[in-house]
């Protein structure tokens, strides 16, 4: 039995494999204790502070703000900020937590049943009693594991895409919402609810100041996904490759576009795009874009591979970076490591090893062409060793 076919307490009784069949992408799925004794890994001042840091992704809701209702405020703020909230009915949301604080980040391990290249970030919300953002609709998934305090969530079922929003207001909020038969909970630390894309959903923090850690994932949109690979496309087509009707038969009208002209682009435009080796190369570079394109930063002195070497000798532990992307790709015999949107080809079992968020010590230089690989990753910003500077 693989670990993927073991039960998860994280699931419920549910195993992976039995999650993804039944439940992703698909229904919603409320799981009591999926981490049993939960402790918030950030507490409320922290999560204040991390949205006073510039760069920092950070939204304040208030539900009757001085400007009017929904007021939506982005950060980075300030304690005066904080001091004119009232005692209720506002939510701070925190993108990418897990960018800036290594023990959220860990939570990522927990979901290690999907592709590390699909999740996209955690972000943390604060609410004191009556704190929301409203009912309203996610075209993403999303697990939303209880911190601390307590949150009712009630659900609205799936919505249609031209479901109608509230106008004038900086949220997607829902004009309507008719709350599902047995749709209607109220989560404790530990708890977690797990919902499909496009499921209406609505939080309200109950009477003691809650923390909810919202897991989500990338998904690209398909004007996003034709567009970018489009542009990855056509920088490596030659001009020379265009529209061609040779053996057609006579124009039968002035100016006529006729149906076998247009079939004659549809089959050029299909056989041009429908190529495999080429949307996988595209597609792991996409889904390894940073989040954020400042957070990844190189080096401003570069290290050569000696230096690299010697603090691996010394036992300095070589960490992905916060904020990077790893994914690998075996094809046609051939192994791609795709990093923070860049495609470097390396061994199968370096491709492995890196992918892996694990720690990396000394035993990684004995990998095949690691030692110019790792240098080279290092020095763009996505990898790094922790200094003195970095321990906390």
């Amino acid at each position: 039995m693989s670990q993927h076919d073991k039960p998860l307490t994280l699931l419920g009784d549910l195993t992976p494999a039995e999650f993804l069949a039944h439940y992703w992408q698909q229904k919603p799925l409320l799981i009591r204790g999926a981490i049993p004794d939960f402790i918030s890994p950030i507490d409320p001042d922290e999560l204040a502070g991390l949205a006073c840091e510039p760069g920092v992704e950070a939204r304040l809701v208030e539900e009757d703000g001085p400007e009017g209702a929904w007021q939506v405020s982005h950060g980075p703020f300030d304690e005066t900020t904080f001091e004119r909230l009232p005692e209720g009915h506002w939510s701070l949301l925190v993108q990418a937590a897990d960018h800036y604080v290594p023990s959220v980040a860990a939570l990522m391990d927990e979901f290690d049943f999907l592709p590390r290249w699909r999740l996209d970030d955690i972000m943390i919300s604060y609410a004191p009693p009556g704190g929301s953002v409203g009912p309203h609709v996610d075209q993403y998934d999303v697990f939303l594991l209880q911190a601390s305090g307590h949150r009712r969530w009630q659900l609205g079922g799936k919505q249609a895409d031209d479901a109608p929003i509230i106008q004038g207001v900086d949220l997607r909020i829902l004009e309507t919402f008719e709350v599902e038969q047995d749709s209607d909970w109220t989560l404790a630390p530990g708890d977690m609810l797990y919902l499909p894309p496009g499921w209406a959903h609505h939080g309200v923090s109950q009477t003691d100041d809650c923390m909810t850690i919202s897991v989500g994932f990338r998904a690209p949109s398909a004007d996003e996904s034709i567009t970018s690979y489009a542009d990855y496309l056509g920088e490596q087509l030659p001009a020379s490759q265009r529209y061609s009707d040779a053996g057609m038969a006579p124009a039968s009208q002035i100016g006529e576009l006729d149906d076998a002209a247009v079939e004659r682009m549809r089959q050029f435009m299909l056989k041009t795009l429908d190529n495999p080796a080429q949307i996988a190369q595209w597609f792991g570079r996409v889904m390894t874009q940073p989040k954020y394109v400042d957070q990844v930063a190189p080096l401003e002195e570069p290290m050569d591979e000696a230096a690299l070497m010697e603090h691996l000798q010394e036992g300095e532990p070589l960490l992905h970076m916060p904020g990077s992307r790893f994914a690998w790709r075996k094809d046609a015999g051939s192994v791609t490591l795709f990093v923070d949107g860049d495609a470097h080809p390396c061994a199968e079992a370096l491709a492995k090893r890196l992918a892996n968020p694990a720690p990396m010590y000394e035993d990684v230089l004995e990998l095949e062409g690691a030692a110019p690989l790792l240098t080279q990753l290092v020095n763009a910003g996505s990898l790094g060793f922790m200094g003195e500077d970095d321990e906390e």
